[in-house]
């Protein structure tokens, strides 16, 4: 049923958001920085780094505040390299090591990783259960997820197509799958992993960021946790300072030194 100001429940099979500033309980003045946070937290990703980059900050303070977090990561990067003749099973070892010790920094509980193909990644039915599984498993009420419908990023990047992929998969996986008893129905049967509703999904690297949150104290966080993925970095330094530099734009918007954007959806 439509409401002013917003839609709550289903309709026509989709589910429906509410007024995206009154996420968390309250209504968030788009002018300050965004005071809600999940309980617990599922963030699902397509590579090792890929929440890092995103949200390792916004992460790391909510973690600090009380937030359970676990990451999922679709893929192990194996295609990461700029030598042809790496080895991928090698590669992907290493990286889940680099991904384990971000993490540790930022204060995941765990990381899973899945083991689909990098760069050949599909939102597919194999992907979308395991993803409710996981999602039945930690039981978490938020979701966070690269904002699948960006292509083109600040009109100078283009969304890698495993993270487009990622974010369809979480969201198909979030809505209806995880919540209906008759999607992968082996789960409850045969694992006893009941249906779970997630009731909220925060999106980065969205175009359309509604919520801004402080990171001042945790960007030293989010860059240490970097730092962890040194197989990709060809230049930690000037890392540091893009990282630095984007931050700070970002605070502008709330007028604090350091800020990271999310794009926050409701469901009922």
């Amino acid at each position: 049923m439509s409401k002013r100001g917003g839609t709550r429940g289903q309709v026509g099979g989709q589910f429906a958001v509410t007024d995206p500033a009154a996420a968390d309980g309250a209504r968030n003045d788009p002018g300050a920085p965004f005071a809600g946070r999940p309980d617990r937290a599922l963030v699902i990703v397509a590579h090792p780094d890929d929440a890092d980059f995103g949200i390792a900050a916004t992460m790391a303070a909510w973690i600090r505040q009380g937030t359970v977090a676990r990451m999922v990561c679709c893929t192990s990067g194996d295609a990461g390299a700029d030598d042809p003749a790496t080895d991928p099973l090698a590669l992907a070892r290493l990286r889940e090591e680099e991904q384990r010790a971000a993490a540790a920094l930022v204060g995941y509980e765990g990381v899973a990783f899945l083991h689909r193909p990098d760069g050949a990644l599909a939102n597919d039915l194999a992907l979308r259960e395991q993803l409710v599984r996981e999602i039945r498993t930690f039981k978490p009420d938020a979701v966070l997820t690269m904002d699948p419908e960006v292509l083109i990023l600040e009109n100078s990047h283009i969304q890698h197509t495993d993270h487009r992929q990622a974010g369809l998969a979480a969201l198909d996986a979030v809505y209806p799958a995880a919540r209906n008893a008759m999607a992968f129905p082996h789960l409850a049967l045969n694992e006893g992993l009941s249906p779970h509703a997630v009731n909220r999904l925060y999106l980065f690297f969205s175009h359309t960021p509604t919520a801004w949150v402080d990171v001042t104290d945790t960007l030293e966080v989010k860059i240490a946790a970097l730092r962890a993925h040194a197989s990709q970095l060809r230049e930690p330094e000037e890392l540091e300072k893009h990282i630095r530099e984007w931050a700070a734009e970002v605070g502008q918007r709330i007028d604090r030194p350091a800020a990271e954007s999310l794009r926050v959806v409701t469901i009922d």
